[in-house]
C-alpha cells in the first residue's frame, strides 16, 4: 500500500484534487460569461422588437393613409353620384388654380330678383379679388318672410361646378375659419354702385387682414357702368348660365310652360297689383274708402316703409303707380294684343280679387295663373315660400312669347335683361305716364278709340325690348339704366340712342325694394 503526500491537492489514491476555492472561481466566471451572453441576446431581441415595432407603425400609417385616400375617393364618387345627372349635361370646365386671399361670406337682401343680381355681383367680386366665396345666405327677415335658402331655390351643385374655372365656391367655411368666425367676424356693407378699384383698394386689404369678411348686403354693390368688359361678362355668365333653379322648381316651371305651349302662344303679365305693392306705393286708383283705409294702415305698420302722406292721384299722373287691372286691359287692347292669347298672370293675389280682374278677364278670357293650371297638390310644397313661387313665375316669364310688366320693379328689370340676352325676346316696356294721360283722355271722351289706340302704339313703338344703348348718368347711378336690365356688354353691339322714359328716371329706390 502506498500513500500520498499531503502537500498540495491530494486524493486517497494519490490523484491530484482541485482545491475548493478554485472551483468556485470557475463557476463564477462561467456564470458571468453566461450572463453576458444572455444580456447580449436580450439586447439583440429588444433591438429586433423595436425595429419590428417601427416597421409595424410605418406600415400601419401607410395603410391608414391609403384607406383614407380610398375613402376620400369613394366619397367623391358617392357625392358625384348624388348629383342629378341632368345637372351636368356637358363636361365641367377645368378648375382655376390661384393663391387664395381669404374668404367672402355674404347675406343677400331683398326679394328673389334683388338677391339674384346681388349674388351675381358677389361672384364677380370674389373672382377678381381671388378669394373663396361661401354659398350666399338668403334674406329671411324681409317683408316676404320666406325662410328658403340658396339650395331651396337654386341648383347649388351646378352653381359651384359650372363656375369652377373662375372662382372657388364652398358650401361652408373650412373648420379652422369656421371656428374663427364663431369667435368674431368682420362684417360690413360694401358701398353701393362701386367700381372694382374700391374692391381692390378697400375690400381686399380687409379680407387679407381678417381672412374672413362678411358682407351684410349685396344689392347694387357694383356699378352699372365703367367696369372692364370681362367683369361685365362674368356678371352675365353667372346670371344667365350658372344660376339655374333647383330641380323641383325647374321641373314644375317647365311643366307650366308645356301646358301653356300646348294651347298656343302666351303672354306673361307681371301685374303688380298685390296688397303689399299697393299699400307701399300709396296708390289707390279704383279702391273704395274701406280699401284705402286698409292700405294706409298697412303702409304705416312697417317702419322701414315711407310713412309720409302720399298724394295718390298726383303720383299716378306722374307715372309712378303700378297700373291697375282696368288700365292694363285698356292698354293691351289698344296695343292690338290678340284677345284669344293666353294671359298668364305672374303675381300674387290681386288686391280686390275677381272684382278688380273682371275688366281684364272680359277683355282676355284666357286669363290663367299657376294656381289654375296646376293641381293644388303640386304647388303645396312651394306655397308658403314666396321666393320659390316667384321663381316659378320668373321662369315662365322668361320663356313667354311676350312679357309685359305693369310696374318697374326688380323682377321686371331682371326678366327684361334676361330676355334681351335671349336674342331680344319681345318685352313691352309700358310708359305709365303716357298710358295714364291717354286713359284719362279716353275716359273723358276727349279722344276716340282709334285715336287712343294709335297714340298708344306710337308711344310704345320703341319700347319692345329692342337693342338699345344703356342710359348712363354720371354721378347718378340710381337714375341710369340698371345693368341687369340691359347687359349691353353681353349683347350684340348697337349704335342707337338711349331709350328712356320719364318713369324710368323717376322710379324710386323704395319701389325697387318692394319688388320680390
Amino acid at each position: 500500500m502506498g500513500y500520498c503526500e499531503g502537500s498540495f491537492e491530494e486524493t486517497v489514491c494519490g490523484e491530484m484534487k482541485e482545491k475548493p476555492y478554485s472551483k468556485k472561481m470557475r463557476l463564477k466566471y462561467l456564470s458571468m460569461v453566461q450572463a453576458e451572453k444572455l444580456k447580449s441576446l436580450v439586447l439583440a431581441r429588444i433591438r429586433v422588437a423595436r425595429i419590428k415595432l417601427w416597421v409595424t407603425r410605418a406600415v400601419s400609417i401607410l395603410l391608414l393613409w391609403a384607406i383614407a385616400m380610398q375613402l376620400r375617393s369613394l366619397g367623391d364618387v358617392v357625392s358625384s353620384s348624388r348629383t342629378p345627372k341632368p345637372t351636368f349635361s356637358f363636361p365641367l370646365p377645368p378648375q382655376r388654380v390661384y393663391d387664395n386671399n381669404g374668404y367672402l361670406m355674404v347675406s343677400s337682401n331683398g326679394g328673389l330678383n334683388q338677391m339674384r343680381s346681388g349674388i351675381c355681383d358677389m361672384v364677380t367680386v370674389a373672382r377678381f379679388l381671388n378669394v373663396t366665396l361661401i354659398v350666399p345666405e338668403l334674406d329671411n327677415t324681409s317683408f316676404w318672410n320666406d325662410y328658403s335658402q340658396f339650395a331651396d331655390i337654386f341648383d347649388v351643385e351646378y352653381f359651384i361646378a359650372s363656375l369652377r374655372d373662375e372662382v372657388r365656391i364652398l358650401k361652408e367655411l373650412p373648420p379652422a375659419q369656421k371656428q374663427k368666425v364663431a369667435e368674431s367676424v368682420f362684417s360690413m356693407p360694401p358701398i353701393s354702385w362701386s367700381n372694382m378699384t374700391y374692391y381692390y383698394n378697400v375690400i381686399l386689404p380687409r379680407i387679407q387682414m381678417h381672412e374672413v369678411v362678411h358682407f351684410q348686403k349685396t344689392d347694387a354693390r357694383l356699378a352699372n357702368n365703367g367696369l372692364p368688359e370681362e367683369v361685365q361678362k362674368l356678371r352675365c355668365r353667372v346670371n344667365y348660365e350658372a344660376l339655374r333653379f333647383a330641380p323641383p322648381i325647374q321641373a314644375l316651371a317647365e311643366k307650366i310652360v308645356r301646358i301653356l305651349r300646348e294651347k298656343g302662344p302666351f303672354l306673361v303679365l307681371h301685374l303688380r297689383y298685390e296688397m303689399d305693392m299697393i299699400a307701399f306705393s300709396g296708390c289707390n286708383e279704383g279702391c273704395n274708402e274701406q280699401e284705402i283705409d286698409e292700405l294706409t294702415k298697412m303702409r304705416y305698420a312697417y317702419p322701414w316703409w315711407k310713412e309720409k302722406v302720399i298724394d295718390s292721384e298726383k303720383k299716378r299722373l306722374a307715372g309712378l303707380c303700378p297700373l291697375t287691372p282696368e288700365e292694363t286691359a285698356l292698354t293691351l287692347q289698344a296695343l292690338g294684343i290678340d284677345r284669344n292669347i293666353q294671359v298668364y298672370i305672374a303675381a300674387g293675389d290681386i288686391y280686390g280679387g275677381e272684382r278688380r280682374l273682371a275688366t281684364l278677364r272680359a277683355a282676355y278670357p284666357n286669363l290663367v295663373k299657376k294656381e289654375t293650371l296646376l293641381p293644388s297638390s303640386e304647388l303645396d310644397p312651394f306655397r308658403n315660400h314666396s321666393n320659390q313661387m316667384a321663381a316659378l313665375d320668373y321662369y315662365v316669364a322668361v320663356e313667354s312669347d311676350i312679357f309685359v310688366p305693369t310696374n318697374g320693379g326688380n323682377m321686371a328689370k331682371v326678366v327684361e335683361g334676361h330676355r334681351r340676352y335671349l336674342r331680344f325676346k319681345k318685352t313691352i316696356l309700358l310708359d305709365r305716364k303716357a298710358i295714364v294721360d291717354l286713359v284719362e283722355l279716353f275716359r273723358a271722351g276727349s279722344i276716340s278709340w282709334e285715336e287712343f289706340s294709335s297714340e298708344m302704339k306710337e308711344a310704345h313703338a320703341d319700347r319692345m325690348g329692342n337693342p338699345a344703348k344703356r342710359l348712363v348718368i354720371p354721378g347718378k347711378p340710381k337714375e341710369e339704366d340698371y345693368f341687369y336690365t340691359n347687359p349691353e356688354e353681353c349683347l350684340a353691339r348697337v349704335d342707337a340712342e338711349p331709350q328712356v322714359s320719364d318713369d324710368q328716371q323717376q322710379e324710386t329706390d323704395a319701389e325697387a325694394e318692394a319688388e320680390p
